[in-house]
């Protein structure tokens, strides 16, 4: 097998495609390039009986109808009445 050098113009899309894949994969254009064209023509350079993955759940101790990703809005209502209650007592103190 040998590599073939050739000019391939690329629409700007296509390159930013490229050039966005190349960041998050850092792998240099030609390897994103070649397996984008691996891809899109259905050869993948993954092995066929690779492992399927599997993420373990494991309990978090939270109670129902706790949803983890509301947390950070806790937090801010937390701050928002720490913030109210130190400018009153600021406002009281000046009176």
């Amino acid at each position: 097998m040998y590599a073939m050098r050739t000019t391939v113009t690329l629409d700007p899309d296509v390159e930013k495609l490229i050039r966005d894949k190349m960041h998050r994969s850092r792998k240099s254009f030609k390897m994103t390039l070649n397996d984008a064209i691996r891809k899109a023509l259905g050869k993948s350079n993954l092995p066929a009986n690779r492992a399927k993955f599997v993420v373990a759940s494991r309990p978090m101790g939270m109670l129902p109808g706790i949803d983890p990703a509301d947390l950070t809005d806790l937090d801010t209502d937390i701050e928002v009445d720490r913030f109210k209650r130190t400018t009153r007592r600021m406002r009281e103190k000046l009176k």
